[in-house]
């Protein structure tokens, strides 16, 4: 949902809130095998994930990973993580490692910035974290480029059953040096725009989350969109996905931009109102939070 800190005067930068969907989701299968071998969609990924987990725990020997569905990478989503994470913890399980998600994720590079991607594969739910010491990351970077391991979990909260849409339209997506090069450009961020942050996340934001106020929850979204480093992620989107968020922001509780975007959530009631507002180029998911986790079956 936003960075919180890219400012780092209090001697961390980064922090996040975000939230775990159901949808889209990725689900991936494996098996021993003598080599590394992989079918289906973003295979390149999961192969390159594969290879870091056995090679990080000295496993003799490989796994045949079957990528059973995912979705698109670099549209604000997280794909990339939940893929690597998703490999690499199946591939613990079955060599009968019991390796911890942070470790896996520091094997694969991930969570150097947000720490959000983890901490919905492993917890679910509504997720609030405290971002990383300056000494272990003196760099504005996103998490692609940051050697950092992932953030700590400040608070986790199961989200209401409100219902969530996605609306993923045609726009820009933001990735390797291109994603770099605006963390160099922008950060470090005005500290009146990260205390305005943190004042409507404590007292608005995680409120609404705990008391169920959809409302309230709404709102503080739509505020969200124009303050600190999300201000610099929504005004680097096209002219068409912001104004397909200010029309999403009219018919639901709020709505917001998924990290670069350009997928965009909203709280809604009716998402045939969100579909009239966007359009029928726009991909619409109807889904809502999920409080598990990953799930490991067999």
């Amino acid at each position: 949902m936003t960075l919180i800190d890219l400012n780092g005067g209090l001697g961390r930068v980064d922090g996040g809130i975000g939230l775990a969907l159901e949808e889209p989701h990725i689900e991936v299968s494996v098996e021993k095998n003598e080599v590394v071998a992989v079918e289906g969609p973003l295979h390149k990924r999961a192969h390159e994930a594969a290879s870091r987990i056995l090679e990080a725990l000295d496993v003799e020997g490989g796994a045949t990973i079957t990528v059973e569905h995912a979705y698109e990478p670099h549209i604000g989503l997280g794909s990339g993580t939940q893929l690597m994470l998703a490999v690499g913890h199946a591939i613990s399980r079955l060599y009968n490692l019991d390796v911890p998600i942070r470790q896996i994720a520091g094997i694969m590079g991930r969570g150097g910035t947000s720490g959000i991607g983890t901490a919905v594969f492993e917890h679910g739910g509504f997720i609030l974290d405290g971002g990383h010491s300056t000494e272990e990351k003196p760099e504005f970077l996103p998490s692609s480029a940051s050697r950092a391991g992932p953030a700590p979990v400040l608070t986790r909260l199961d989200f209401p059953d409100w219902k969530m849409a996605l609306a993923i339209p045609r726009g820009t997506r933001v990735h390797g040096k291109r994603e770099v090069g605006i963390f160099q450009r922008y950060c470090p961020i005005p500290v009146e725009e990260v205390r305005r942050l943190c004042h409507l996340i404590l007292m608005k934001t995680l409120p609404a989350v705990l008391e169920k106020d959809i409302s309230a929850f709404g709102e503080s979204i739509n505020e969200m969109q124009d303050v600190g480093f999300k201000k610099i992620e929504v005004r680097l989107q096209t002219q068409p996905v912001r104004d397909i968020l200010k029309r999403c922001q009219k018919v639901s509780y709020g709505a917001g931009l998924s990290s670069f975007g350009p997928a965009i959530y909203a709280v809604v009631d009716d998402e045939d109102e969100l579909r009239d507002a966007v359009g029928d180029e726009t991909e619409i998911v109807v889904t809502k939070a999920d409080n598990r986790g990953a799930v490991m079956t067999g």
